[in-house]
């Protein structure tokens, strides 16, 4: 099987690590009778770290992966493939 480790990965782990303790957390304020407004709070940072993580892979993956099987193109046959990445920005 390939390595198919990035630049990205470290940044991704760091993410989800922090995720994990953000989520860890939210148990804890669940179990301990904490306010609704502080669970949500810890919640919203929960999911924010994992759609960063999710958008970092996806883009790396895009930069490096879908390069490499792609291959080298003309300019003029480009296009889809830099539209392709140019939209992912929005997800």
């Amino acid at each position: 099987m390939t390595d198919r480790r990035h630049f990205s990965h470290p940044d991704i782990v760091k993410r989800l690590k922090r995720a994990e303790g953000h989520l860890r957390s939210v148990v804890a304020m669940i179990e301990g009778g904490r306010s609704c407004l502080d669970i949500a709070q810890q919640l919203h940072a929960v999911e924010k770290a994992v759609a960063q993580a999710k958008r970092t892979l996806i883009h790396d993956h895009l930069d490096h992966c879908l390069e490499e099987t792609v291959g080298p193109l003309p300019r003029e046959k480009r296009g889809p493939v830099n539209e392709f990445k140019q939209i992912a920005k929005y997800l």
